[in-house]
């Protein structure tokens, strides 16, 4: 089954495109990166293949997405736009079941990790976390990422080895556990996406 959700936020109305099997194992809430779009290779291929694990998909354009906002807001107005929609995928007739996992790529992955503990996540799953701005170390974004791991939330990362924004080495040394990071071929837009689905049903499959 598929719908449209729509739902307002204090940055306008959100869109969640939700896909549910028959029986779903639990729901995963995948968001963009920037772009502000839900469109790409690599976000499709993670939908369809958790979708063919068996759980429902809500992937989520973010209100100032709909608007057609270039650039995300601050983290704390975004974040007050990002709760109401996953918690109106948790209630009502319409009720999307746990384990409920965020996750999202790039900027997508950041609002996931902030919002996690509030939300009462059961697991994090980050598609090409932007550690730092490209040739930037040093403006770090490690205290986001490891906001999960603070409120013993599963989390796990899929990185491109040439991803300019962090490698996977970079990411893994800012975690206590360095198998929390996957390392895939590709930069930032992973392309080849069969080892990016393969690393996130193996992990949202720990969960159920």
């Amino acid at each position: 089954m598929r719908r449209l959700v729509e739902v307002a936020t204090p940055l306008g109305p959100a869109h969640a495109h939700v896909a549910r099997p028959p029986r779903a194992r639990g729901t995963v809430v995948l968001t963009h990166g920037a772009s502000g779009r839900l469109g790409g290779r690599d976000l499709e291929a993670v939908r369809d293949g958790l979708l063919e694990s068996g759980w429902a998909v809500a992937s989520v354009q973010q209100a100032w997405g709909v608007a057609g906002r270039r650039m995300p807001p601050r983290p704390v107005p975004q974040d007050q736009a990002w709760l109401p929609v996953v918690l109106a995928l948790r209630s009502g007739r319409g009720r999307l079941p746990g384990p409920l996992v965020l996750s999202g790529k790039s900027n997508g992955a950041r609002v996931s990790c902030r919002t996690a503990a509030g939300l009462d996540a059961d697991g994090v799953l980050c598609l090409s976390f932007p550690l730092h701005p490209p040739g930037r170390p040093e403006v770090s974004r490690a205290d986001e990422l490891r906001l999960p791991g603070a409120a013993a939330i599963p989390l796990h990362v899929v990185q491109g080895q040439r991803d300019p924004f962090g490698s996977p080495e970079e990411v893994r040394a800012e975690l206590a556990d360095p198998t929390q990071v996957t390392a895939v071929a590709g930069e930032h837009t992973i392309t080849v996406t069969a080892p990016l689905v393969a690393a996130a049903r193996a992990f949202v499959e720990s969960l159920a």
